[in-house]
């Protein structure tokens, strides 16, 4: 068995569209092709933007499209007690601060916060929690898209990790999870490539390894916006679903010959294992399929991260 572990890491805000269906699928196959694990997180750590029984209706479609998972779901909001005990080691070791900047001031001086609070010594009241920044992470090699570049006012900030409402930061739980999880392999859209540099932060400043990252391009609709939830993304179908995995595959550059379609389900994810060929996976990206006419290129093609 290989020591591959990759996962996929939906938000309950919504069900899977074609743009999830690509993340799911590309993560899935890499792992399996390595003979690796693939796991499952539901992040649910937001309640405020998650959408009653979309959870449930992700690890359906999930099933639907052939996309087992090993182990037991994952789910962010059991596991608050591990956040707290990362978030007590990092004020222990003094490495994170509270602040009480408002999101005005920090837009007001361009949207990047610049560590006004770090010596003040402020009370954790109406606070947010921020990381000590002490070694930023200006760059890091992505599996497919070679070395890329972060705007150092992003790398430098001292990002939160705990919110002032409360609830645990992104990029904190993310890190936890991946970590206490063993994922060896992170692979996922290009829309989060600008906070693979805060994760890996995290990981360093808790002396843990982080993962390898290979971030694959995005389904992009007619007026040029990404598919996902917040744009309203039309929910994968629940009819036969051979059909859009094989234009999942195309998407991906991945072989999928005329007829496969027609296997059986499983045969056809047998076969795209088999085939998988990350260096074939394009570097942009392009229109939805059923829209595509010519790429619809936009910065995620460029090696360079920002906000």
């Amino acid at each position: 068995m290989s020591s591959c572990i990759g996962r996929f890491a939906p938000s309950p805000s919504g069900d899977l569209h074609f743009g999830s269906l690509i993340a799911a699928l590309g993560s899935y196959l890499s792992a399996r092709a390595q003979q690796g694990r693939w796991l499952v997180r539901i992040e649910d750590i937001d309640p405020p933007r998650e959408v009653p029984g979309a959870a449930t209706r992700i690890l359906q479609q999930l099933e639907h499209y052939g996309l087992e998972w090993d182990g037991e779901v994952m789910w962010q909001s059991q596991r608050h007690d591990a956040y707290r005990a990362a978030l007590a080691w990092l004020r222990t070791h003094r490495q994170s601060y509270f602040c009480t900047c408002s999101r005005r001031r920090i837009q007001q001086l361009g949207g990047y916060y610049d560590g006004y609070c770090r010596d003040r010594r402020l009370p954790p009241d109406n606070a947010a929690l921020r990381l000590r920044q002490h070694a930023p992470v200006r760059h890091f090699t992505d599996r497919l898209r070679g070395e890329l570049l972060a705007d150092p006012q992003l790398a430098e900030e001292d990002f939160i990790i705990h919110r002032r409402d409360g609830l645990f930061a992104y990029n904190l739980a993310v890190v936890v999870d991946d970590h206490d999880q063993g994922v060896t392999e992170i692979v996922r859209g290009a829309d989060l490539i600008a906070p693979t540099v805060r994760q890996i932060a995290l990981y360093q400043q808790f002396g843990w390894t982080p993962p390898a990252y290979l971030h694959l391009p995005l389904a992009i609709a007619a007026d040029g916006n990404k598919l996902s939830k917040q744009n309203h993304a039309p929910a994968l179908p629940a009819g036969d679903p051979r059909p859009l995995l094989v234009q999942a595959l195309r998407f991906l550059g991945q072989p999928a010959e005329e007829g496969w379609q027609d296997s059986p389900l499983a045969l056809l994810l047998s076969q795209a294992i088999t085939r998988w060929a990350p260096a074939q996976i394009p570097l942009h990206d392009a229109l939805k399929p059923d829209e595509m006419t010519t790429p619809f290129l936009n910065g995620s093609q460029q090696a360079m991260i920002s906000r």
